[in-house]
């Protein structure tokens, strides 16, 4: 399995990379030794808390590692007309109710602030549809219709942080 990428996200994830092994990694490490050096290992809190700050660390460090390797790079298009990635899309549900969504990669969503995934059910739906199309999305549970009611275009930028677990 592979995650459809923008050169940005890599960029990001090489940046935090960067981070947790040349600054966060010996960070850690000193802190382990610090709180070694305090004697009985078997009740001591400082060592126990630092060994698992490296455990978490060390385990970031793999996924971006892996997620870096096997990223397929795409090049973000802009369809006049068309939603496509990064682009901002106002809908509205067939009882009248409305809303509106973000749509970016897998690495940036953020569901409580309605930026969604082109691999979820609503960004699925909403890839390539044109303002004032109806739309079935496809759930587990079923399925819902919602109309396209303007896209508003965006770009890749950096202001969208990366998941951080």
């Amino acid at each position: 399995m592979y995650d459809k990428l923008t050169k940005v996200d890599i960029d990001k994830m090489k940046e935090e990379l960067d981070y947790r092994t040349g600054v966060l990694r010996p960070q850690i490490l000193e802190e382990i030794k610090f709180a070694r050096s305090h004697g009985d290992l078997s009740e001591n809190f400082e060592y126990k808390s630092a060994k698992q700050e490296r455990g978490k660390n060390e385990s970031r460090i793999r996924y971006l590692t892996n997620m870096i390797k096997t990223a397929v790079v795409i090049v973000p298009e802009t369809k006049d007309g068309e939603v496509c990635i990064f682009d901002t899309v106002k809908y509205s549900y067939d009882d009248g109710e409305s809303d509106k969504v973000r749509i970016v990669t897998t690495l940036r969503q953020d569901a409580l602030e309605n930026i969604i995934s082109t691999e979820s059910p609503l960004g699925k739906a909403l890839i390539g549809r044109k303002s004032g199309e109806r739309v079935e999305v496809k759930t587990e549970q079923g399925g819902y219709f919602i109309t396209v009611n303007e896209i508003i275009k965006g770009e890749d930028d950096k202001s969208l942080d990366i998941r951080k677990y």
